[in-house]
């Protein structure tokens, strides 16, 4: 079997250049083919004259057969021979390109797509890394003006025991968490930091994050969002890009309420095929993605029942609105919340 290489194939129908040369095979037909003619011509040579009988066109024929169909077997058998020479060495020459072309795919994935992985991942965790310290930084800062709850700053969270007034609030006991003194999350701010800051210049949104950050139930829903938001970007959803359609805010009380089925279907208004296609794909496949998905619908229908006691309808809306919202419906969607 000839060696394998990777020269280039030619799969012309008479082969390379190369597969011209005579063979051993031909060689020999060739001294056969001249043997017999020698033998033939002989044979007429010394032959006598034949009768005149009438049989001399008969005779002539089979004189011919005799003397040019040996002549054309045994180049039948020899061009046969050549064409399956031919195939042969084109078998081989394709096989050794197939391995070729596998040994350096092989190479390739061993050697090429390793780091582009390992640089993926340090992409990620670098990015992981700039936002927790971003954060860190956020809940590090302290704004005065905001300690102090004002009248008009409704919180978010209806309280369940009534408020002590400030002339009657006992003093800081040893062991009281200093929660227990923070004035609650307003309703604006709240909405304000589902919708995470807009850009690095954006000081409401951070400050709202700040102050979102700062209680305990809230910074679980702010967490889980920035978790399922971080992990969609990987596969290039975006909740700007996505235009959901809008419901009413007596739909999403009653979706609060507890409703399920085609009377609260209107929630789930995110339309997106891709998206939609996307997030149930890694849903499947991705079960750090799943989990963290379900994790934030949880978390987000627990807050969003508790927030829709104390919200009026315009709220609502403004919240429906909000990045995290939207993040909420899609996921809504792939999980089949709204069905």
């Amino acid at each position: 079997m000839p060696d394998r290489d990777d020269r280039p194939i030619d799969l012309g129908i008479f082969g390379r250049a190369d597969d011209q040369r005579f063979s051993a095979t031909e060689i020999v037909a060739a001294l056969l083919a001249v043997v017999w003619v020698v033998a033939v011509a002989v044979y007429v040579l010394r032959a006598p004259d034949p009768a005149p009988d009438g049989t001399g066109a008969l005779g002539m024929v089979m004189t011919l057969l005799v003397v040019f169909l040996p002549l054309a077997l045994i180049w039948a058998a020899v061009t046969t021979l050549r064409s399956v020479r031919i195939l042969r060495a084109e078998a081989a020459r394709l096989q050794a390109s197939v391995d070729a072309m596998r040994n350096a795919y092989i190479a390739n994935q061993q050697t090429g797509s390793r780091p582009s992985v390992e640089k993926k991942l340090d992409e990620l965790a670098q990015a992981a890394k700039q936002t927790e310290t971003t954060l860190a930084t956020f809940t590090s800062r302290r704004d005065v003006g905001l300690t102090v709850a004002s009248a008009d700053r409704k919180a978010v969270l209806v309280a369940p025991i009534a408020a002590v007034p400030p002339e009657e609030q006992p003093g800081l006991a040893l062991g009281t968490p200093a929660e227990a003194l923070r004035p609650p999350l307003a309703v604006a701010d709240f909405i304000r930091a589902l919708q995470f800051p807009e850009n690095p210049d954006d000081k409401d949104g951070f400050r709202a994050l700040r102050l979102a950050l700062e209680d305990r139930d809230v910074a679980k829903l702010i967490r889980a969002a920035q978790d399922v938001l971080t992990l969609l970007s990987e596969d290039g959803i975006y909740m700007d890009d996505l235009r959901p359609d809008r419901a009413r805010p007596e739909v999403w009380r009653r979706f609060a309420a507890g409703e399920r089925g085609r009377g609260v279907a209107g929630v789930g208004g995110v339309r997106d095929r891709s998206s939609l296609a996307l997030t149930a794909g890694r849903m499947r496949e991705d079960p750090v993605f799943r989990d963290a998905g379900h994790h934030f619908l949880r978390t987000f229908d627990r807050m969003f029942q508790q927030f829709e006691k104390n919200a009026t309808d315009t709220e609502i809306a403004e919240l429906a609105d909000t990045r995290t919202a939207r993040a909420f419906m899609l996921f809504g969607r792939v999980m089949g919340v709204f069905d």
